[in-house]
């Protein structure tokens, strides 16, 4: 089994990172494997509707940039992390390109995301970061795919980077979250 996540933030070793390697940390105990991409700061550029990956259906995106790669990436694995700072209450740009031109090939292609697990985990300074959260959620659930909670939103609070270690009750919603997704993972996908 494997999870892919994507670091939405362009600060490589921010709070999203923190945020996500909690999380990755309790998959790797739990023996999925993960792969971190770094997201933020990238060339992935915005969907422009053009629809012609409904017309090709290859499961591909005709711009030109590094979208197939993290497509192919979302295609090959059984389960799907995003995580994204928190921008005037929405996901950073680079994680709404992510979602929209993913969300497009993926639908435009039967739906290639369909059963896979996938979670949102969010830094967030003070307000706003639900609007996030709730945004890689609709992603998800638009793409019949299946979102395992904790026991709060999956919201890390910090402002500089490091600060979300120090949010105990995060770290704990964060653990939750990687429990979480073990072991809907293992009922889906596991042997046994």
């Amino acid at each position: 089994m494997k999870v892919v996540a994507f670091n939405g933030s362009p600060r490589k070793k921010g709070n999203t990172y923190h945020c996500i390697q909690i999380v990755r940390e309790v998959l790797h105990k739990e023996g999925i494997e993960t792969e971190l991409i770094q997201l933020g700061g990238s060339d992935i550029k915005a969907c422009t509707a053009c629809y012609k990956c409904f017309d090709k259906k290859n499961k591909k995106c005709i711009q030109k940039d590094g979208f197939n790669l993290l497509m192919e990436r979302m295609i090959e694995a059984d389960g799907i992390l995003i995580g994204s700072p928190t921008y005037f209450a929405n996901v950073s740009p680079e994680v709404k390109s992510l979602i929209d031109r993913a969300g497009l090939v993926a639908i435009a292609n039967d739906y290639l995301l369909k059963r896979k697990v996938g979670a949102a985990v969010v830094a967030v300074r003070r307000g706003g970061g639900t609007n996030v959260y709730s945004a890689i959620n609709y992603f998800f659930g638009i793409n019949h795919m299946i979102i395992p909670g904790s026991n709060y939103w999956n919201l890390g609070v910090g402002l500089e980077p490091g600060d979300v270690l120090r949010d105990t009750e995060g770290i704990v919603t964060f653990r939750e979250l990687g429990e979480n997704i073990a072991w809907v993972m293992e009922r889906l996908y596991g042997e046994g």
